[in-house]
């Protein structure tokens, strides 16, 4: 009675009986220069190798296939990948278009397909409140042509904030409030 590991091997590839040195990989045996790329169809010489749908592949053809390219520098991207606003990114070219900051685990901005830390954003690309003039970071009240941070759209008789549920009257260019 012979044991399996005693027995023949057959090759993947051509199915003829393998004599000599053997490769095995995924769970297959093979005559070593039969073990191929599936695109370029070389022999696999690298100690690692990589697979797509159980199909062998030698790194270059791999990386041209199915690697995903930073949207920075258009090269592939062979380890860490960022999936940011609709592409990818190498991990280091994820960065604030001014400052150049790195964005990881940050929040950010887009203006126009391009990302801003939160500083840099506000400093040149926020809208500016009309009363104060300082940038808006989070919800405005759009008023008069212009943004208002709420808490600058006053009242320009008696000061008090004219939230954004209440009417209010213009004169001279100005808002005030329905009680003055």
């Amino acid at each position: 009675m012979s044991s399996a590991s005693t027995e023949p091997k057959t090759c993947h590839q051509c199915k003829q009986t393998i004599s000599g040195g053997v490769l095995t990989a995924l769970d297959k045996s093979w005559h070593p220069d039969h073990f191929c790329c599936n695109e370029c169809k070389k022999p696999i010489t690298e100690s690692k190798f990589h697979t797509n749908d159980d199909q062998p592949y030698c790194t270059p053809c791999h990386t041209k296939l199915f690697a995903k390219t930073c949207h920075d520098c258009k090269e592939p991207i062979l380890d860490k990948c960022v999936q940011a606003m609709g592409v990818n990114w190498h991990e280091d070219h994820f960065l604030c278009q001014d400052c150049k900051s790195k964005l990881i685990g940050t929040q950010f901005m887009e203006v126009g397909g391009v990302p801003y830390c939160q500083k840099c954003y506000l400093s040149k690309h926020a809208d500016r409140c009309k009363g104060c003039s300082k940038p808006i970071a989070d919800k405005a009240i759009v008023a008069l042509d212009a943004k208002w941070h709420q808490m600058c759209f006053r009242c320009s008789k008696c000061e008090k904030p004219i939230m954004k549920d209440q009417s209010f009257q213009v004169d001279g260019g100005k808002p005030h409030c329905v009680k003055c």
